[in-house]
């Protein structure tokens, strides 16, 4: 109820009395709006080339490096061919045979008689450390870095003495005088003696090759306790002949495996030594964190960074650490075998800084790159 003159109460509807009206022009046109609005929304894409690279517009971040220089070790000088014929040497085992004589015929040997029949193989007998081969009744004889057909002039002579014309045999039973050590990622290391000249890519045959897990640009050469500068991997991943060396009696081979990787951190830190990395990532602030920096005496703004690119070829870097901490450079990321030196005062250069980390790297040189070890301990 209301009085008269009161404005009358509004009428709301309820579900059941609501009826909906549509209108074929309005709901076209809000249809045509819609369209319309998502077509100026929605970007224009288009498909783009393999390979195809756009620039976002996005700064790149700077980077921390301040000083970049390659370096390059010498390589071996190409050596002539080494003789055909396999040289005698000591460890190995020779059968001497001195026919119709066999009183005279290497240890032990029965040598085949003129009547025509047939002997038991010769026994051999060893050349001793000195190269000397001792023989029944002429004494010792020196055979070594003598062919098999050398060895029987020099017999023959030596026997002229007990016999007029005397015919010599010589044949090597073992080969033992010249050894090849395979270590590391090989399928079959172990020793292999070389019965006849090899080069670097026979002797890695002879192990039925080189299993997946071998770094090879960490691979390294040894002679004579010295590492050599033989880029193995160029050898086999690129074919490059030059690496394709002579290899020398007692020649080691070394294939380290790449699920092990490290880096080396000296100077100004408390921790000196290695920092494990992890999947093979590392960053240098890691590195120079878990080797725990002195808290005074350093320079951020001049580490120095000594990086392996292969035995050959290095690079020597420059890192200012302090725009990293600072945020003002991207994060410098480490590679497997770098050496890493935080020096204490932002004086001295590279030579001062290798002076100074070189007693710490004799200590690890086992551990080091090839290149490391040929540019900076081989040298100095």
């Amino acid at each position: 109820m209301h009085s008269q003159g009161d404005a009358p109460l509004p009428h709301f509807a309820t579900a059941s009395s609501m009826r909906i009206v549509r209108s074929p022009r309005l709901s076209a046109l809000t249809l045509l709006l819609a369209a319309a609005s998502l077509t100026a929304c929605a970007p224009a894409y288009r498909d783009l080339a393999a390979g195809t690279v756009l620039k976002t517009g996005l700064p790149m971040p700077a980077s921390a490096v301040v000083e970049r220089r390659l370096d390059t070790v010498p390589s071996l000088a190409p050596e002539p061919a080494p003789p055909a014929a396999y040289q005698i040497g000591p460890g190995d085992l020779l059968s001497v045979t001195v026919y119709g004589r066999p009183e005279l015929s290497g240890s032990g040997a029965a040598a085949p008689q003129t009547g025509g029949q047939a002997a038991a193989r010769p026994a051999g007998s060893r050349v001793d450390e000195n190269g000397n081969l001792r023989l029944p009744l002429i004494g010792n004889v020196s055979v070594a870095g003598l062919s098999a057909a050398q060895a029987e002039e020099r017999l023959r002579a030596a026997y002229r003495a007990l016999v007029k014309e005397p015919w010599v045999s010589v044949e090597v039973l073992e080969y033992r005088s010249r050894p090849l050590y395979l270590f590391g990622n090989f399928k079959k290391p172990g020793v292999i003696y070389m019965d006849r000249p090899l080069t670097l890519l026979q002797g890695i045959a002879l192990a039925d090759g080189i299993d997946n897990g071998a770094a090879l640009r960490s691979a390294r050469l040894s002679r004579g306790g010295k590492v050599q500068p033989v880029d193995i991997y160029e050898l086999l991943a690129n074919g490059d002949q030059r690496q394709n060396i002579w290899l020398h009696p007692g020649d080691a081979l070394y294939l380290p495996d790449k699920g092990i990787e490290q880096v080396f951190v000296f100077g100004a830190v408390s921790k000196v030594g290695q920092v494990s990395m992890v999947n093979g990532q590392l960053t240098l602030a890691q590195a120079i964190a878990a080797s725990t920096p002195l808290t005074v005496g350093y320079d951020f703004s001049h580490v120095r960074i000594i990086r392996s690119l292969s035995p050959t070829r290095g690079e020597l870097l420059v890192v200012d650490f302090d725009r990293i901490m600072k945020g003002e450079a991207a994060p410098f990321m480490l590679a497997n075998g770098d050496v890493i030196y935080l020096p204490r005062t932002p004086l001295g250069g590279w030579n001062d800084a290798v002076s100074e980390i070189l007693p710490s790297l004799t200590a690890v040189s086992t551990l080091l790159q090839p290149y490391v070890t040929l540019k900076f301990l081989l040298t100095n």
